[in-house]
C-alpha cells in the first residue's frame, strides 16, 4: 500500500467516525462539535496565514464564519432573554472579525475570535450534565414515561 493510499483510507475512516458521532449526538453535543469545528478553522486558517497561502486561508475562515452562522441560526430566538441576545450579537461580531480577518490578514483578529469561542464553548461544556438530564427527560416524556 503507497502512501497516497493510505491518506486516502484514513481520510475515509475519519469521515466515517466523524459521521457516526454526528449520527448518534445530542443536540447540546451537536453544538459542541460545531464550536470545536469552528476552533479548528480558525487554527488552520491562522497556520496557513502564517504560512502566505492566502487561498486556503481564505477558506478556512470561510468555513468558519459559515460555522458561526449556524450556531447563530440555532440560537431558540422563541426564548428570548438576555442571553440569547448576547450570543445573537456575539456571534454577529465574531463573523465580521473573521471578515475583517480575512480581508486585512490579521492573525490577532483571529486569535481574537478563537478566544472568544473558547470562553462561549467552556461554558457550553460545563452545562454538558445538566442538558442530558433535560434530554433524557424529554426523551421518557415522548416515549410515554413520567
Amino acid at each position: 500500500m503507497n502512501m497516497s493510499t493510505m491518506q486516502n483510507a484514513l481520510d475515509q475512516y475519519k469521515k466515517v467516525g466523524v459521521q457516526s458521532g454526528i449520527e448518534n449526538a445530542s443536540p447540546h453535543r451537536l453544538i459542541q462539535l460545531l464550536m470545536a469545528g469552528a476552533l479548528e478553522k480558525i487554527a488552520s486558517a491562522k497556520g496557513f496565514l502564517q504560512r502566505g497561502d492566502k487561498g486556503q486561508k481564505s477558506q478556512y475562515i470561510g468555513w468558519a464564519i459559515s460555522i458561526i452562522d449556524g450556531l447563530r441560526v440555532s440560537l431558540d430566538k422563541s426564548v428570548g432573554g438576555e442571553l440569547v441576545e448576547n450570543l445573537d450579537a456575539l456571534y454577529e461580531y465574531m463573523g465580521r472579525r473573521l471578515l475583517m480577518a480575512n480581508i486585512k490578514n490579521d492573525p490577532e483578529m483571529l486569535d481574537e475570535v478563537a478566544s472568544l469561542m473558547r470562553e462561549i464553548k467552556a461554558g457550553w461544556d460545563g452545562i454538558a450534565k445538566e442538558a442530558a438530564e433535560i434530554e433524557e427527560a424529554q426523551q421518557k416524556k415522548a416515549a410515554g414515561g413520567v
